[in-house]
C-alpha cells in the first residue's frame, strides 16, 4: 500500500519517493512485522492461556519425549496466528499488491495456516486424537500446492512458465514441464511445509532456522528481480521477484518478534498453525524465483530433519531397526544427552552456514 505513495513525490512530497525503493520497503516491512509481533504477542498469549489452548505433551508418540517435555505441558500453542498475522499485515502495507507473488503469498500462508489451525484444534479439543492423520494432512497440503502451481503457471511471468532451474547448469538446458509443473509445485510446497513442521519441536528451533532461510531467499529474490544482478550472478531473471524480498523481510521480522516469546523457555509455541504456513511460504518463494532445488541447500536443516523421519520409518519397516534413537533428528540428540539450548544453537549455526554458502555459490 505504501508503495503507491511514491506517486505523490512529484506533487510536492518528494520524501515519499523512498517508498519506491525495494530495500527501504523491505527494511521497514521487517521492522514493522517485528513490532507488531512483539506488541500483540502478550495479548495473544494471555488469550490462549485463558482459553486453555495449551500444549499436551502426553500425546507424543515417544514416552521419552513426553517425560522430557512434561514441563512444557500447558504452554500456550497455536501462536502461529501471531506470526502469520504480523507477516501478512507487513506485506499488505509495504509490498506491491499488483505483483502476482503478493496475493499468492496471502493465499499460501492463509490456506496452510487454516490446515494447521484445524490440526491444532483437533489436538486441543479431542482428548484422544492427535490431530489430522498423515494422509489427511498430505492431501490438503498437496491440493494447496497444486493450486499454487496452477496460479504460478497461468499468471506468473510467462518467460519462466513451467520451467525448473537446475543450479550450476546452463539455462538452455532447464526442463520445461508444461502442466506437470503443477505436480512439481505440489511436491515442493508439501515437502517444505512438512519439513518446517517436523523441525518445530524445540524452543526457537524452527523460528531461528526460518529466519536464516528467509534472509537468504530474500537476497536471492532481490537478485532475481534485478536484471543486471540476475545476469551477473547467472540466476533466472523473474520480473517482479523483488517484491518477494519484501515478503521474506516481513517473514524474518515476524520470526524475530515471535522468537521474543518462543526462545527457551518458550512462553508460546507456534503449533501447526505457524509451522505449516512458514514452510509453505518458503516453498512458494523458492518456486517463484526458480530456486526450488537450492531450497535443499538453503533449508538444509529442514531437509535433514525431514529425511531423518523418512529414514527412520523406512529402516524400521524394511529391516526392523532404527537408525536414530528418536526422529526427528533434534530429538535424537536430546536422547543422546545434549541440552535443548545446545541443540538449537548448533542447528542454528549450521543453518546460517548453509545460507551463507548458498549465496556464495550463486555465481559458480
Amino acid at each position: 500500500m505504501f508503495y503507491y505513495l511514491h506517486q505523490l513525490a512529484g506533487e510536492g512530497f518528494g520524501f515519499l519517493a523512498v517508498f519506491k525503493a525495494v530495500t527501504f520497503r523491505a527494511a521497514f516491512a521487517a521492522l514493522f512485522a517485528f513490532v507488531v509481533c512483539v506488541t500483540l504477542g502478550p495479548h495473544v498469549i494471555a488469550f490462549l492461556r485463558r482459553k486453555k489452548f495449551g500444549e499436551n505433551t502426553t500425546k507424543s508418540d515417544s514416552e521419552f519425549i513426553a517425560q522430557k517435555h512434561a514441563v512444557k505441558s500447558g504452554t500456550p500453542t497455536m501462536g502461529g496466528v501471531i506470526l502469520v498475522g504480523s507477516t501478512l499485515f507487513a506485506v499488505a502495507l509495504f509490498a506491491r499488491c499488483d505483483v502476482v507473488f503478493v496475493p499468492l503469498a496471502f493465499f499460501t500462508m492463509l490456506a496452510l495456516a487454516l490446515v494447521g489451525f484445524y490440526d491444532d484444534w483437533i489436538k486441543l479439543t479431542r482428548a484422544k486424537e492427535k490431530g489430522l492423520t498423515i494422509k489427511e494432512k498430505l492431501v490438503l497440503q498437496a491440493l494447496i500446492g497444486l493450486g499454487v502451481g496452477f496460479l504460478l503457471y497461468e499468471y506468473g511471468p510467462s518467460a519462466q512458465r513451467g520451467v525448473v532451474a537446475i543450479p550450476f547448469v546452463d539455462a538452455a538446458l532447464y526442463p520445461a514441464l508444461g502442466y506437470a509443473y503443477l505436480l512439481w509445485a505440489g511436491v515442493v510446497l508439501t515437502a517444505s511445509s512438512n519439513a518446517v513442521n517436523l523441525t518445530d519441536g524445540l524452543d526457537g528451533l524452527a523460528t531461528l532456522c526460518t529466519i536464516t532461510v528467509a534472509v537468504a531467499f530474500g537476497l536471492m529474490a532481490y537478485f532475481a528481480g534485478h536484471a543486471t544482478m540476475a545476469h551477473h550472478l547467472a540466476v533466472p531473471r523473474v520480473a517482479g521477484a523483488e517484491e518477494l524480498a519484501v515478503i521474506c523481510a516481513a517473514l524474518a521480522g515476524a520470526c524475530l518478534g515471535f522468537l521474543w516469546f518462543n526462545a527457551h523457555p518458550a512462553e508460546v509455541f507456534m503449533g501447526d498453525t505457524g509451522s505449516l504456513a512458514l514452510g509453505g511460504l518458503v516453498g512458494l518463494v523458492s518456486l517463484s524465483i526458480k530456486q526450488e532445488l537450492m531450497l535443499v541447500l538453503v533449508g538444509g536443516v529442514f531437509v535433514i530433519e525431514a529425511l531423518s523421519v523418512l529414514i527412520q520409518i523406512a529402516s524400521f519397516r524394511w529391516f526392523g531397526r532404527r537408525v536414530f534413537r528418536i526422529a526427528p533428528l533434534h530429538h535424537h540428540f536430546e536422547k543422546v544427552g545434549w541440552p535443548e539450548t545446545k541443540i538449537v544453537s548448533r542447528f542454528f549455526i549450521v543453518s546460517v552456514l548453509l545460507a551463507v554458502f548458498s549465496i556464495a555459490t550463486l555465481r559458480v
